[in-house]
């Protein structure tokens, strides 16, 4: 099960994942908190969208619909419904304290919804973000703690019995940027990613999708709303590579399984789990 913010999130950083588990036949969900109601529009046949957050929510629940057949099957679940919650904004932005904000969000609220879905669901593996959300948005450090403040709840009997039977959930990992990646970005003149890496000696896990990479790169085609991979800028540029569709991956809960290569990493999410 994968928990991200906004449409297009899954697909940019865990799309050759969801796509490698579908094909292997493993049980895929995907958890997203918002519709990315204030989400920059970069088409210009779109730009109707723009200053119409309610109408661009709509929009890209469509995207994601179409995004995830490109995976295979994906059980999806949008936390606490459809719209329950919206996009907030990037960081500073006026919206992060609009009244209906995701970054807002009741914690209580949050937490029933995402224990809910994992009773349902019952996945043995459970992925999002670290606790600055990859890059600070709000809306991705409040998935991380959607997940984080549930995994527990979720499998402790005496809390809300009424919305399913326990689960406890054997390995979480966050996704995570190699630092190696960093020269590749370094060369093209592309400075100030630093912060959003992590050693690569300190990763656990690495998914190699690269038989899946034109699967990853359809569903992203779908997002015309948020990003265009045909501009030749740098977006495009990184996502033509095959090394887009090797993602990597922190485990922070749970039994690390058996590795390889010099960093000892997993290559496989269900890996030591019986």
């Amino acid at each position: 099960m994968l928990v991200h913010a906004h449409p297009d999130d899954e697909s940019t950083a865990t799309g050759a994942t969801m796509a490698r588990y579908c094909a292997d036949g493993a049980s895929v969900t995907l958890v997203t908190c918002t519709s990315g109601e204030h989400g920059e529009v970069v088409a210009d046949d779109l730009a109707y969208l723009r200053g119409n957050p309610g109408a661009l929510g709509e929009f890209r629940r469509g995207e994601i619909r179409a995004a995830l057949a490109e995976f295979g099957d994906v059980r999806h679940h949008w936390l606490g419904g459809p719209g329950r919650w919206w996009d907030s904004g990037m960081a500073g932005t006026d919206t992060n304290g609009a009244e209906n904000a995701f970054a807002g969000a009741d914690p209580a609220e949050v937490t029933r919804a995402m224990v809910e879905i994992l009773r349902a669901e019952r996945p043995q593996v459970v992925i999002t973000y670290d606790e600055f959300g990859g890059y600070g948005h709000p809306d991705h450090i409040g998935a991380h703690r959607a997940v984080m403040t549930s995994i527990d709840p979720a499998a402790d009997p005496d809390y809300a019995p009424e919305i399913g039977e326990p689960w406890q959930v054997p390995k979480v990992y966050w996704t995570a940027l190699p630092r190696s990646i960093l020269k590749q970005i370094e060369a093209e003149g592309v400075e100030g990613f630093e912060p959003y890496t992590v050693p690569d000696d300190e990763l656990t896990t690495m998914i190699d999708g690269r038989a899946f990479h034109t699967a990853k790169i359809a569903a992203l085609r779908h997002y015309r709303s948020q990003v265009n991979i045909d501009d030749g800028g740098f977006f495009a540029g990184m996502v033509s590579r095959p090394e887009f569709a090797m993602e990597h991956y922190f485990l922070v809960r749970g039994e690390r399984g058996p590795g390889t290569g010099p960093h000892n990493w997993e290559y496989d999410l269900f890996a030591g789990l019986s």
